[in-house]
């Protein structure tokens, strides 16, 4: 699905407006009757109605109050989700076009209201045949209301969370490594970010036994994308490294999932798109950041040649790993990428991936799960990050005791804990064998992929990370 978003100077007559208010004092700057401004003065109080739509017959004038009580934090996500309520109102009443007008209130009030609109507006509705929902295709905001330059912002990163929300739900039968590199690489080439997609031989070649091994059982080549955002004007000399677990479809490999896991495993690539969307929205706004994605993509499949339990793969950095259980596969993957890494001598590397069922059990589809080492500053910003957004951070212990649920009989570490307690936690602890450098971990496996819909986050793909990780850059652009 496609969107226009315009910057316009003035509201065009005869269309659905959306008016946002702080206080009833606004509403003289509104085209309201008397009865209508009337109306809306008797029902506001208090500050709990917020919503007031009047007909035009063709169109629609609506009035939406900003919440005033809270913290910011929780004001920013109300709106956040009366966008998203709006999208619903102005689809079911065949609206296709609407402009937003801010009366008296931030630009940040009005990007939060823009952002749900926007996202709750998403449909993933490629393979839909015959009269499709109505739904807006063109939305408008006014110059009074933002700067050109933050309109340009919204409307990158409101690109780039429908990007990747495409990729996380397309079908593995369209979307296999190969392909998803290729379409990541072509979105960010023109945008002046470099792009090298690695295959099997050169994977092979720098021994990323990781990828390789969970590989084996495809009959699908496996693929390494390597971004660069490396601009003149930088304001780092080390970058900023972001890794994104791809695995396209995760049948678990020969410990195989019952169908009921699976219905959803195109989606376990999640973390690589978020990487990819991320660095799309990056350079898109030209954010003056070196910053380097890397992907590693495979599907898991129980075929002739996969991976079993009990195999030893000796790691790059010569770690040996006893697999104990082949559905915990990502962070093999993972592994390669995080001692791939360290070949840029990287200010920061943050992974992010769907990794454990454990981060879900723990929190739900409310946050991502966290852990860092020598991070602990930047962690502090990434939560701040998170907060603005409301893709809120849950940092877990990660305690020297959670090692020794990784330690092997045979080998040097195991893919798994030992039991079934803090497997976020354990999942992390493997990861930190591969790293030599400042380092946090997101586990998003709750908030990626959405059963139903509930608000704009909507059903399927909800593109999580991706206002994450660009705020967070942003942040660390501006100091």
């Amino acid at each position: 699905m496609e969107f226009e978003l315009q910057l316009v100077e003035k509201i065009t007559e005869n269309e659905s407006i959306i008016y946002l208010v702080e206080n009833k004092d606004a509403l003289r700057h509104c085209k309201l009757g008397k009865e209508e401004k009337h109306y809306v003065i008797e029902k506001y109080r208090d500050d709990e109605k917020h919503f007031f739509a009047f007909n035009r017959l063709a169109y629609y004038q609506i009035i939406i109050f900003a919440k005033t009580r809270g913290s910011i934090h929780d004001r920013f996500e109300f709106m956040r989700k009366e966008g998203d309520k709006t999208a619903t109102f102005l689809g079911r009443n065949k609206q296709q076009s609407v402009t937003i007008k801010g009366i008296n209130i931030s630009q940040a009030m009005t990007a939060a209201f823009a952002e749900g609109l926007i996202l709750g507006n998403y449909r993933f509705d490629h393979y839909k045949t015959g009269k499709k929902p109505d739904s807006l295709n063109t939305i408008r905001i006014t110059a009074n209301s933002f700067t050109a330059e933050g309109f340009n912002e919204l409307k990158a990163l409101m690109e780039a969370v429908y990007h990747c929300r495409d990729l996380v739900n397309a079908p593995f039968q369209e979307l296999q490594a190969t392909e998803f590199a290729k379409r990541i690489s072509d979105f960010c080439r023109p945008l002046g970010v470099k792009a090298e997609i690695l295959n099997k031989s050169q994977i092979a070649s720098l021994k990323m036994a990781g990828l390789i091994a969970v590989n084996k059982g495809s009959s699908n080549e496996p693929a390494f994308t390597r971004l660069e955002w490396c601009p003149q004007d930088r304001k780092n000399q080390k970058p900023i490294i972001l890794v994104g677990k791809g695995i396209v479809f995760d049948t678990g490999g020969l410990s195989l999932k019952p169908p009921s896991a699976m219905e959803d495993m195109k989606s376990d690539m999640a973390g690589g798109a978020a990487v990819f969307a991320a660095i799309y929205a990056i350079a898109k706004t030209k954010l003056p950041v070196y910053v380097i994605g890397l992907i590693p993509a495979t599907d898991n499949q129980p075929g002739n040649n996969a991976l079993a339990p009990g195999d030893i793969i000796t790691m790059s950095n010569n770690v040996n790993v006893e697999v104990i259980n082949t559905d915990a596969e990502g962070r093999l993957i993972l592994a390669d990428a995080l001692i791939y890494a360290s070949k840029f001598d990287p200010s920061l590397v943050i992974d992010i991936a769907t990794l454990t069922g454990s981060a879900t059990r723990a929190i739900g589809k409310y946050g991502i799960v966290a852990v860092e080492s020598n991070a602990r500053k930047q962690m502090s910003t990434l939560k701040k990050a998170g907060d603005e957004v409301y893709e809120r951070i849950a940092q877990f212990p990660f305690w020297d005791e959670y090692d020794k649920e990784i330690e092997s009989e045979i080998a040097d570490i195991r893919n798994i804990g030992k039991s079934i307690n803090a497997g976020a936690i354990t999942a992390a602890k493997f990861l930190s064998r591969f790293i030599s450098y400042p380092w946090i971990h997101l586990d998003i496996a709750g908030m990626a992929f959405m059963e139903k819909k509930e608000s704009y986050p909507g059903s399927g793909a909800s593109g999580v990370g991706v206002r994450l990780l660009y705020n967070f850059v942003k942040k660390m652009a501006n100091g």
